[in-house]
């Protein structure tokens, strides 16, 4: 599976650089045309690490939450994290108008962070909670948080500076203003050292304590490298659902809860997801293009509602590749919210 999705990411990402209003050809680069050429490093290339970086991002942040949280419905969209993120972009833009994109940046991770902890610190004290439960609290909690965003921003008149961050895109993604997206990858680096941890400590804390290992230090830096990855992308490209959501349920679906077996697979199915979303919206109504935000919504729900019914009909099970031992115990992926 993870030798298919790699190789299906190579084809999509060198068909995704030829995709767009300006037609690139491949003789014309190797002729040295300075028109092709500019187009294609200052738009087509970092169009194309940004999408990378996004979905591959968005998708472990997901996983991350997921596995902390003990339930397959936390992401950064339920988790209140992107609302944060948002509203830190809008205090960068009150307190400090003339910032560059690393301040707002400093704002986003700041406020990304702090929400996503104190979602998680609200919802250890629910005594008695179900798999739908914790995600409401994270959609109510960042509905608050978006209403005083809205508040504000309609106050001081920055609903027009704002909406650029509301709705996802990568029309506007050029050298020069994407590069803080590259936090990903360092981030993405340290999950993939500290995947064990998060698996242990997502059997609960006395089987964390039992195992030696610092619950509430490996519970919070999970947070916080989801939070600094959902802010980094928020900055960048704006607010993109479903991603960290759909994505790690997919994977789970194919080989389990393992934070370790799946991290790898989960990356690349993320930045497959978004690549093709943003081809489709690029070709859809051509020469214009659609949000990114829109594309992944409308997919993202269609599969959301295709695991839902499989999870009514087939419960806890999960999908068997071909000659995959039978004994291996994963579980479906809309499932483990109760794994404790």
């Amino acid at each position: 599976m993870t030798f298919f999705l790699a190789v299906i990411l190579i084809v999509l990402s060198f068909v995704s650089l030829f995709v767009g209003v300006i037609d690139i050809q491949i003789p014309s680069l190797f002729q040295g045309d300075i028109k092709q050429w500019n187009v294609f490093l200052i738009s087509r290339l970092p169009r194309l690490l940004a999408i990378l970086c996004t979905g591959v991002g968005m998708s472990i942040a997901g996983l991350i939450m997921q596995q902390l949280c003990m339930n397959k419905f936390v992401s950064p969209t339920t988790g209140a994290t992107i609302s944060s993120a948002q509203f830190g972009i809008l205090l960068a833009l009150l307190f400090m108008p003339r910032s560059t994109i690393w301040g707002r940046a400093v704002f986003a991770f700041l406020t990304a962070i702090l929400g996503t902890w104190i979602f998680v610190w609200f919802i250890q004290r629910i005594q008695f909670k179900d798999v739908v439960m914790v995600p409401l609290v994270g959609i109510m909690f960042g509905n608050v948080i978006g209403g005083i965003t809205n508040y504000l921003a309609y106050k001081y008149e920055m609903t027009q500076a704002l909406s650029s961050w509301l709705v996802g895109h990568f029309s506007l993604v050029v050298r020069g203003r994407y590069e803080i997206v590259y936090l990903v990858v360092p981030l993405v680096v340290l999950a993939f050292i500290f995947a064990n941890h998060f698996n242990i400590v997502g059997m609960g804390k006395d089987f964390s304590r039992n195992l030696g290992i610092h619950y509430n230090f490996v519970l919070f830096l999970g947070l916080t490298i989801a939070a600094m990855i959902t802010a980094s992308v928020v900055v960048v490209v704006g607010s993109i659902s479903y991603i960290g959501l759909i994505v790690p349920n997919v994977v789970a679906m194919f080989k389990g809860d393992k934070i370790r077996g799946t991290i790898a697979d989960t990356a690349l199915f993320g930045a497959v997801f978004v690549l093709a979303c943003d081809m489709i919206g690029r070709a859809v109504i051509a020469p214009y293009e659609l949000p990114i935000e829109l594309v992944v919504g409308i997919v993202g729900s269609m599969i959301f509602i295709v695991l839902l019914l499989y999870r009514l009909q087939h419960g806890r099970k999960a999908i068997r590749l071909k000659g995959e031992d039978s004994g291996c115990g994963a579980i479906s992926g809309l499932d483990g919210g109760e794994r404790r």
